[in-house]
């Protein structure tokens, strides 16, 4: 692996780490300090327990998610400049813009501009603890931009492309101009079964199940935390 690779990959561990504990608000836990600001928490106890009902966290987990995700953001919301203020600094040698637009909109599921912690909550129990299948569905619904149900070349490519964008100098000028359009067709003779040049979630999951590479990207979380 070039260095120039390694670098890319530390970056984005480091980035995975950073928004672990940027939203979780990870000091001391036990300190008489956070136990104060937990106790802040407690005025939602009836959300809390439907979020304890609705992902793989704990009522403990969630209350200290929340005391970070309201120290962070403390209008309650995120918005989608914070997105691409946060990643803007970990691929400095980039423009992580156009990704993080397209990760927005995969977090804001009620499209209304803004990721609430309910939304927040909800995307990173399945990113972090969420099965196979979860992790997949979540992962198609990035790339089917417009929300029809359906991947088409043009959207793949635009979540290619975008990731190119972001790694900058990582990726750049190595890369050839064609070079994201011809990924795009690999992966759709591997994706587009029957050929009618859509991908649908059926077939984006089958195949994904069936790549080894792929399989192993979906464990970058839990092996981060």
């Amino acid at each position: 692996m070039s260095s120039c690779r390694k670098r890319c990959k530390r970056e984005i561990l480091k980035f995975a780490q950073y928004l672990f504990r940027l939203i979780t608000g990870t000091l001391n836990a036990d300190s008489v300090e956070d136990e104060l600001e937990l106790s802040a928490v407690r005025h939602r106890p009836e959300a809390l327990e439907l979020l304890e009902a609705q992902t793989r966290f704990s009522r403990k987990e969630l209350q200290i998610l929340y005391r970070g995700f309201k120290n962070e953001c403390p209008s309650g919301v995120v918005n989608e400049d914070t997105f691409k203020e946060i990643y803007a600094q970990f691929f400095p040698q980039g423009d992580a813009s156009t990704y993080a637009h397209f990760l927005f909109n995969a977090f804001d599921t009620d499209h209304n501009g803004s990721v609430s912690f309910e939304d927040f909550v909800m995307g990173l129990s399945i990113l972090l603890r969420g099965t196979v299948q979860e992790k997949l569905n979540w992962a198609f619904n990035l790339y089917d931009i417009n929300k029809d149900g359906y991947i088409t070349k043009e959207e793949m490519l635009d979540i290619i492309k975008s990731i190119y964008d972001m790694m900058g100098k990582c990726t750049y000028p190595t890369l050839k101009e064609e070079t994201p359009r011809q990924h795009v067709e690999i992966f759709f003779q591997k994706m587009d079964k029957n050929r009618d040049g859509v991908v649908t979630i059926d077939e984006f999951i089958d195949c994904c199940q069936n790549d080894e590479n792929i399989m192993r990207s979906m464990q970058l979380f839990e092996n981060v935390i």
